[in-house]
């Protein structure tokens, strides 16, 4: 193979003389000759611009094809045990695939013209999941924000100005009330939607995600009634405040609703307010095209500095320590960062770009959580940093369906404790000394 900032020139000179046109695309791909990799890509939602996108970077060149494979999480986990793992992964990260940069399965990307790019700021809730030392295995490329999706049109016509504190929320829902409307829909009967929504919108507005869960973490399995730090202490007022709005703010039907029910009744204006993320957008435009919506985090402090924005790193670009076309991997990892494919991919799924000085989407749906993702103010879903052998999606819908919060985060710090004996949990400090490699969770 050719040295990559030549093949790179000259793939980029290439791709400005393209225009996607699906399958005529498809038929230009790579030469017989050219180097294969196994591209395994997780997001099942943009199949298609990514399927564009891989035509583009095979039309451009004739040195690699990529061949693009959508078999999920599972498939590329069994690859790892097998020893024949993909060459190249963009994927949801989270502690399944976190498992593989604990254990040093995946390559240093430091060096990479991506990495350089990537904002400093994301790092530390990259790390959340630990890392390998001295590596940087694992690069976002796509950042979901989520925070209350409100009906711009009600907010409108009773006079109502977004809320930037807890008692400012309170008078609007109040006011929502006495008009006879009600100002949350929830869809209680889904799991997901109360712990990516009511649970970590409460708790992340209410506390340090990362000083919570290091704190945490370093207590181990001294979790428990008298240590410094727990759910049963920390995430006590979080939760009292969750379940006031759950009891008195929301519809009446919501143990019986789901996710579908809350996007179809959001359409219809059956609330002011919504607690879902953006993926939620294209399922309310289904039946309300023309409503108009927009979105703020959810104030539970009466600082309006302690606003903030939950986010996840939707999809990481990783390349495998056991791929034999590691070069090659680089070589596609490069164009997939290249600002105009990153950028187009972010806004084509509502997401925020990682790179430094890149654009925000430019949608007004989601124009009300740019300042905070701009200014760092974000936090990842206490939800997504356990293992999955915490069952926080039962225990945050058990709360908002009658169950004691007490009695919940009690058994939740009991099942950290339990879980932290077997196996220690990484925490951000960790991360940074690399004293992970053994820990999973």
């Amino acid at each position: 193979m050719s040295d990559k900032p030549t093949r790179a020139v000259r793939m980029i000179a290439g791709a400005l003389g393209l225009t996607l046109v699906g399958a005529a695309l498809t038929s230009c791909a790579a030469g017989s000759g050219a180097e294969t990799i196994r591209f395994t890509f997780s997001k099942r939602e943009a199949i298609e611009f990514m399927n564009e996108l891989v035509a583009e970077y095979n039309s451009s060149q004739d040195e690699v094809k990529v061949e693009i494979d959508t078999s999920g999480v599972d498939v590329v986990s069994a690859s790892f045990v097998r020893g024949n793992p993909p060459d190249i992964m963009l994927a949801n990260y989270n502690y399944e695939i976190a498992r593989f940069v604990q254990r040093c399965a995946l390559t240093d990307l430091s060096d990479t013209e991506a990495a350089a790019g990537i904002r400093d700021d994301l790092q530390p809730l990259m790390d959340q999941y630990g890392s390998c030392e001295g590596r940087t295995s694992a690069l976002p490329y796509s950042v979901m924000a989520a925070s209350v999706i409100y009906n711009k049109e009600i907010f409108d016509a009773q006079g109502l100005e977004v809320p930037q504190t807890w008692e400012e929320l309170l008078a609007v829902c109040d006011q929502l009330r006495e008009a006879g409307i009600d100002p949350f829909y929830a869809t209680f009967k889904d799991d997901w939607t109360v712990a990516q929504g009511w649970y970590d919108y409460t708790a992340g507005g209410s506390v340090d995600v990362i000083e919570f869960f290091d704190a945490l973490a370093e207590e181990g399995a001294a979790v428990g009634p008298d240590s410094d730090v727990s759910f049963e202490k920390d995430f006590a007022e979080p939760m009292d405040r969750m379940m006031q709005l759950a009891n008195e703010y929301t519809n009446e039907d919501a143990a019986s609703r789901a996710y579908g029910d809350g996007n179809l009744a959001f359409g219809k204006g059956e609330a002011a307010m919504y607690l879902q993320g953006p993926w939620a957008f294209s399922e309310i435009e289904k039946t309300a095209p023309d409503l108009e919506l927009g979105t703020f985090p959810l104030p539970m402090t009466d600082d309006p500095d302690d606003l903030g924005v939950r986010v996840n790193m939707d999809l990481a670009a990783m390349i495998p320590e056991e791929s034999t076309h590691q070069e090659a991997a680089r070589d596609f990892l490069e164009f997939l960062y290249l600002p105009e494919n990153i950028e187009a991919y972010n806004a084509s799924q509502l997401g925020f770009t990682p790179t430094e000085d890149a654009p925000s989407p430019d949608d007004p749906r989601v124009e009300g959580m740019t300042e905070y993702y701009e200014n760092g103010q974000i936090y990842q879903g206490p939800s997504v940093l356990v293992p999955r052998t915490l069952p926080v999606f039962n225990y945050a819908q058990a709360m908002v369906l009658g169950a004691s919060p007490e009695s919940t985060l009690r058994t939740m710090d009991a099942d950290w404790a339990r879980i932290a004996f077997r196996a220690p949990i990484p925490t951000t400090e960790d991360s940074a000394s690399g004293e992970t490699e053994e820990s999973t969770p």
